[in-house]
């Protein structure tokens, strides 16, 4: 069994839609592949709550209580290597989590980092993005899910939709549209390298 790890720093809106749909899609049977855990860097993470009235483990490492981003994320490896194994690597999957990961880490999980932007990249990476593509008169906006590496937001581009920037969106509202667009294209990135045993 893959077991796959959620990362999360707030609501879990992203990790809930991938557990309904690793549920209602039979991950487990068509795959091999199932919801493992969820860990947070907040303990007052809305999505620690959702995750456990539905029966997935959660952990919490509070990023603040570590010296340096090296000894979080030295930890963090040892609460997701927890589920791995060498004939099935865990997927580790940054939904919301607020975390820029250090290349150490990145190199350990290379391949099997997966995370969602709410923007068209290469457009727009980093933080602000809603409001930043209103700025910028963008008639489209987006979501992308691409592969993680050292580079802030890079990394090959898995999936990506496309929404409207109406006249009179702000930057909560413009959210709102391409939040719902993450919920569909998040799980389905993720089932798609599943299906094609693309994550090593």
């Amino acid at each position: 069994m893959r077991n796959i790890v959620i990362l999360i720093s707030g609501s879990g809106s992203n990790m809930a839609a991938i557990a309904q749909t690793a549920q209602r899609e039979q991950w487990a049977t068509k795959y091999g592949a199932k919801v493992a855990s969820v860990i947070s860097n907040k303990a007052d993470a809305a999505g620690l709550q959702w995750a456990q009235a539905h029966g997935i483990a959660t952990d919490v490492l509070d990023h603040k209580v570590f010296a340096n981003r090296e000894a979080f994320d030295a930890e963090l490896a040892k609460r997701i290597d927890a589920y791995d194994t060498p004939q099935s690597p865990a997927l580790v999957v940054l939904a919301g989590f607020m975390r820029i990961l250090t290349p150490g880490m990145v190199q350990h999980y290379a391949g099997r980092l997966v995370n969602i932007h709410p923007s068209l990249l290469p457009a727009f990476a980093g933080l602000n993005t809603h409001q930043r593509a209103i700025d910028a008169g963008c008639q489209f906006a987006g979501a992308t899910v691409h592969q993680v590496t050292a580079e802030l937001d890079h990394g090959t581009i898995l999936a990506q939709a496309v929404v409207p920037v109406f006249l009179n969106d702000d930057a909560r509202t413009l959210a709102v549209r391409v939040l719902s667009q993450e919920h569909r294209i998040f799980p389905q990135a993720i089932a798609k390298l599943l299906a094609q045993n693309a994550i090593k």
